[in-house]
């Protein structure tokens, strides 16, 4: 589990087709305290640790995953810089929200506007994801934990604070970008008890 704050922005350092894809991240995470077979959320992703190194980790990366998030669609590659959350631990602060690290689809960036200091993003849900999104509902976007302003179909606005463009990869955002998309687990399991009844 995660909270959606990010604690580190990562860059991928070279990629590997090996039957499955392998990673290597560069990180300002203390590697000697990663034990092999950690869970760390890269991009929101949550991706097993299968390799360390002095400033590194590796990660394979199925198929599956690739396919479903935008590793597979915008296609990491060298020199793309990531967000990078560990796992939680017991006791930790919950600043964000319950992110699983299990993407759920990508969203597209359609629309960029700045507003004082801070920006705004619309960005384009698919139609079977959309109904999960509220107006100041929790969503994670590229593993981040945001606050969605508002919500018209399937677009849904967030606002980034220069903080926030700062300590994450959201200072690079771009028209046309695609993104890793988690739905809050409450809506989730919410929307689940309706269909039941």
């Amino acid at each position: 589990m995660f909270t959606g704050i990010i604690t580190d922005i990562g860059t991928v350092v070279a990629l590997a087709q090996e039957g499955d894809l392998r990673a290597r991240i560069k990180t300002a995470y203390a590697t000697d305290r990663i034990d092999m077979g950690a869970s760390i959320a890269s991009d929101g992703v949550c991706l097993t640790v299968v390799g360390l190194g002095p400033d590194w980790y590796e990660v394979q990366i199925s198929a599956e995953t690739v396919d479903k998030t935008n590793i597979g669609h915008n296609g990491w590659h060298v020199g793309k810089r990531v967000n990078l959350e560990r796992a939680l631990k017991v006791g930790d602060e919950l600043g964000g929200h319950i992110v699983s690290g299990h993407v759920d689809g990508v969203a597209e960036v359609v629309a960029m506007a700045d507003e004082g200091d801070s920006t705004r993003v619309t960005l384009r849900a698919p139609k079977a994801l959309a109904r999960f999104i509220a107006p100041k509902g929790s969503v994670a976007l590229n593993g981040t934990s945001l606050t969605v302003n508002e919500v018209d179909g399937c677009d849904f606005g967030i606002n980034f604070i220069p903080h926030t463009k700062e300590a994450t990869t959201w200072g690079d955002v771009a028209l046309g970008d695609r993104v890793n998309l988690e739905i809050d687990t409450l809506a989730r399991y919410v929307a689940r008890l309706g269909e039941m009844s």
